[in-house]
């Protein structure tokens, strides 16, 4: 049975990279059927937090990758790691290593001078002698010759030769365990049978086999993914728009429209763009992730919210965006309302965040007018116009299209003018803006009294 897991360590948020990682073992552990496992590596006890480990655990929830059964954590295993590193002392596969910081910077600063590699020279490696009152750590005795090689689900067959490896360290002096040798423990007791994970850890593959099958262990499938790139062909960061997972949601970005997206860095179906959570599960296939790093493009990201924004039930998108429109001062509770505006500025907006923002006029209780479009449509010539409208406004017998339309055509004849020379100051003395969506629509949202009332202080603004 296949099983996959993510493994994140809570010293930071979790960004895109981790996120697709979790993607793309989940979408492989359920395409085959199996179970997808979250282990939290929290064996770093001074930099691990536990609002890290929330952020990871509230950021994978909203993106809808669910693991099976309860987060697992390392700082609960720590037995384990001494047990199992102990065995490799007994079995002789390990060995105590006395040498201290400053020996070990010796040695280091010696083998660069001599233009060689800086790793540990093995001093200890064939000493038999124990010293009780010495502190020391448990290093891995790696074979000195020989070819370590696994088949990659994304690059094919990998090899490297044994003396370019050192003997790592797997057990520190003050009893916690390394991450190669944990990550070891971990994935073999916990039965995990594939591992996905980005390129930059191929080169601990070779050590950790060789561990799996020193303690005996079932060796699991190794798949690295390239790395994501910026447009700049540089590794991914803040300066590319690389948020934590979490802060797209705050920017309102729909998880469908995420996990869409990152399914689709580094990994494609034909020149299918548009999947749904159970097409990706269908159609994961790890044989067609690329051997090239994905480019991040927050152009190409936005596309794809708007579309979601514009295809998803205008309820569900309405439910959404009410968190956004209520810390712009939308009073809770008036979904009705709420359903009117999605459907005037789903097409237009290409975030949650920005539709809010877009249909922030509605709700404030003070309309802010834009200097130019003040400047240009609320003038002493337009103001006869708003006063009519004004008038006549409350013997308007509904707020349907085609009354407002019969209602604005008979003031532009009125007053000799153009129809857009009606709306266009109505509009910016209800919005504040040159641009909306269409005036019949806004007023009908608005109400009469908001409409009478905005009006009104569009001519009280008029000198």
């Amino acid at each position: 049975m296949v099983k996959t897991r993510f493994a994140p360590s809570p010293t930071g948020n979790l960004h895109i990279g981790g996120a697709r990682t979790a993607l793309f073992n989940w979408l492989f552990a359920r395409h085959h059927g199996g179970s997808f496992i979250l282990r939290i590596e929290d064996t770093d006890r001074e930099r691990s937090r536990e609002e890290y480990t929330k952020d990871i655990l509230d950021g994978l929830a909203w993106l809808g990758i669910t693991h099976d059964g309860p987060p697992l954590f390392q700082s609960a295993r720590f037995d384990l790691y001494k047990k199992n590193a102990y065995r490799l002392l007994d079995e002789g596969h390990a060995y105590k290593c006395y040498c201290t910081p400053e020996v070990l910077e010796e040695k280091r600063k010696s083998a660069m001078a001599q233009g060689k590699k800086p790793s540990y020279d093995r001093t200890c490696r064939d000493s038999a002698k124990e010293y009780p009152d010495k502190p020391f750590v448990v290093r891995f005795k790696t074979p000195l010759s020989g070819t370590i090689f696994f088949d990659d689900m994304v690059r094919g067959r990998i090899s490297f030769q044994a003396e370019e490896l050192d003997d790592l360290v797997i057990y520190r002096s003050d009893g916690t365990p390394t991450y190669n040798f944990t990550v070891v423990v971990d994935d073999a007791l916990m039965g995990i049978t594939h591992v996905l994970r980005g390129d930059d850890h191929i080169n601990n593959t070779p050590r950790q086999i060789l561990m799996y099958e020193a303690l005996g262990f079932e060796v699991p499938q190794f798949g690295h993914m390239p790395l994501i790139h910026g447009r700049d062909k540089a590794r991914l960061s803040k300066r590319h728009g690389a948020a934590s997972l979490l802060e797209y949601r705050e920017g309102g970005f729909l998880s469908e429209a995420l996990m869409n997206y990152l399914a689709r860095l580094g990994w494609a179906h034909g020149d299918q763009e548009i999947f749904s959570a159970s097409e990706l599960v269908e159609k994961f296939d790890v044989r067609n992730v690329g051997k090239s790093p994905a480019v991040f493009d927050m152009d190409k990201l936005l596309w794809l919210n708007s579309h979601y924004i514009k295809t998803l039930p205008p309820a569900e998108v309405a439910e959404r965006l009410a968190p956004f429109a209520e810390e712009l001062g939308y009073p809770p509770g008036d979904r009705a309302r709420l359903l009117k505006i999605v459907g005037l500025f789903r097409e237009r907006a290409k975030t949650l965040k920005e539709m809010a923002r877009m249909a922030a006029f509605f709700w404030k209780d003070e309309v802010e007018y834009e200097p130019k479009a003040a400047e240009k449509y609320l003038t002493p010539a337009t103001k006869p116009v708003l006063a009519r409208f004004l008038e006549d406004f409350s013997f308007l017998p509904a707020l349907g299209e085609e009354e407002q339309r019969a209602f604005v055509e008979a003031i532009a004849k009125a007053f000799d003018k153009k129809v857009v020379e009606v709306v266009q100051p109505v509009r910016v003395a209800l919005s504040g803006r040159e641009v909306t969506p269409g005036i019949f629509e806004v007023i009908e949202i608005l109400g009469r009294d908001k409409v009478a009332g905005r009006i009104k202080k569009a001519i009280a603004s008029i000198p």
